[in-house]
C-alpha cells in the first residue's frame, strides 16, 4: 500500500487539453469522495480520492498483480475494506470492450458488471470506460515533464488520439469539437498487422503459423517483443544463449529481453527493440492518418518509457513519415511519450468525480 495524501491534483477547467464529460461539467464539486481503478491484463491499480474545496486529493493506493484476485469483487474489498458507503462515485478503467454496463478483459479472465457491483459493494454509481478512454481524460492533467517529445511537429488545434503498448494494444481518439476534446475507446490494436518490408513478410508468415488472426497486438506490445525475439532467433538461426534461457524460466519475458538490449548484452534482444520501435512507428502513422489526429499523438503504455535510450527518434521520426502523399500531414503532427504511470487511473478519478456533480444535479 502506498500513501501519498500530499498530492493534490489540479484544476482541470483551463487545462491546455481541455476534456467534455458525459455530465456536462469541467470543475470538481466541493466535495466528495471517489475510487478509480486501472485494470490491466498484467497489474490492476486501485486509488481513493478525497474532493475538498474543488480539488482533489490522493488518500491511497495500490497496485498489484491482476490474477492476485479471482474477481473485481474481492479486489475493491482487500483495498478498503467494508468501508465502501462512504464512497460517492467510482470509475473503472479496464483493459477490454466496454459492452454498456459489462465488460470482460481479452487478457484477464474477470468480467465486470457495474449493476452488480453496485449492490455488492454499496457504491452508489459506478461508471465503466476502457482504460485507454481513462488514459485519454488523464492527459488533461499532465505537465511537460510528463513527457518525452519524440517529434516536435506544430501545435494545431484537431483530433488527437493515444496508442498504449503494454501487455496487449489500446488505442483510443480524442474527437475535436472546436473547444473540448472528446474520448472515445476504439479496438484499432486488432487490426491486421500490415507488413512493408521483406523481413516483415517473413515475419507475418510466422506469426500466421501461431496465430489465425495476426493483429497489430500481436507486434506492439510485451507479447510482441516475444513474438519478434522468437522470430528474429529463428530467422537469423542463432543459438540463444543459456543465461538468457535461464533468465526466461522465471522472469516476464519482454523484460528480460529489453533489459538485454538495453544493456547490449545480446544482438538479437536489442533487434528486437529496434523492430519494435519501427512498428510501434508505423502504427501510431496509420492511427494518425485514420483520425486525422493533427493535435498530435500520445504513446502511452508501460513499454515506451522504459526504452526510452533505445529508441532512435530520427529513425522513429523517418518510419513515422514514410506515408507517401500524406507525408506532408503527419511531418506536423506531434509525437509524445506519456512518462506518467498513473495517467489513466488519474483520468478514471477525474471521469468520477465530474460524475458526482452530475448526481447531485440530478
Amino acid at each position: 500500500m502506498e500513501n501519498f495524501k500530499a498530492i493534490s491534483f489540479p484544476d482541470i477547467s483551463n487545462a491546455t487539453l481541455p476534456m467534455a464529460y458525459p455530465s456536462g461539467q469541467n470543475k470538481l464539486p466541493e466535495s466528495g469522495m471517489v475510487l478509480a481503478a486501472d485494470v490491466g491484463g498484467t497489474k490492476t491499480e486501485l486509488a481513493l480520492f478525497q474532493i475538498e474545496k474543488g480539488k482533489l486529493i490522493s488518500i491511497k493506493d495500490q497496485r498489484y498483480p491482476t490474477t492476485d484476485h479471482d474477481s473485481f469483487v474481492k479486489a475493491i474489498r482487500n483495498f478498503h475494506g467494508d468501508e465502501l458507503s462512504t464512497i460517492n462515485c467510482a470509475c473503472l478503467g479496464v483493459a477490454g470492450t466496454v459492452d454498456g454496463d459489462k465488460v470482460r478483459g481479452v487478457n484477464f479472465a474477470w468480467e465486470i458488471d457495474t449493476k452488480k457491483l453496485e449492490k455488492d459493494l454499496n457504491i452508489k454509481s459506478i461508471n465503466l470506460i476502457n482504460d485507454l478512454e481513462a488514459n485519454a481524460y488523464g492527459l488533461s492533467t499532465l505537465k511537460d515533464a510528463d513527457f518525452e517529445i519524440l517529434t516536435d511537429g506544430q501545435k494545431a488545434e484537431g483530433n488527437a488520439a493515444i496508442i498504449s503498448p503494454g501487455t496487449g494494444l489500446g488505442e483510443a481518439v480524442l474527437y475535436w469539437d472546436g473547444s473540448h476534446y472528446h474520448p472515445y475507446a476504439t479496438e484499432g490494436g486488432h487490426c491486421n498487422f500490415s507488413p512493408n518490408t521483406t523481413l516483415d513478410m517473413e515475419f507475418w508468415k510466422y506469426l500466421k503459423t501461431k496465430f489465425d488472426h495476426v493483429s497489430w497486438e500481436r507486434v506492439v506490445s510485451g507479447q510482441g517483443i516475444h513474438n519478434i525475439y522468437q522470430f528474429l532467433r529463428n530467422y537469423r538461426s542463432e543459438k540463444e544463449p543459456d543465461w538468457l534461457t535461464e533468465k526466461f524460466k522465471n522472469e516476464d519475458l519482454a523484460k528480460v529481453i529489453s533489459t538485454a538490449a538495453l544493456e547490449n548484452k545480446d544482438s538479437t534482444c536489442v533487434e528486437t527493440l529496434q523492430l519494435f520501435v519501427r512498428y510501434l512507428s508505423v502504427e501510431a502513422a496509420q492511427l494518425a492518418l485514420k483520425t486525422k489526429a493533427t493535435g498530435g499523438i500520445y504513446i502511452g503504455g508501460g513499454i515506451a518509457p522504459k526504452i526510452l535510450n533505445l529508441i532512435d527518434k530520427k529513425e522513429f521520426y523517418k518510419n513515422f513519415i514514410n506515408v507517401g502523399r500524406m507525408e506532408h500531414l503527419l511531418k506536423n503532427i506531434p509525437v509524445k511519450i506519456v512518462l506518467n504511470d498513473k495517467t489513466a487511473l488519474i483520468g478514471a478519478a477525474y471521469y468520477a468525480a465530474m460524475a458526482i456533480v452530475e448526481t447531485v444535479q440530478k
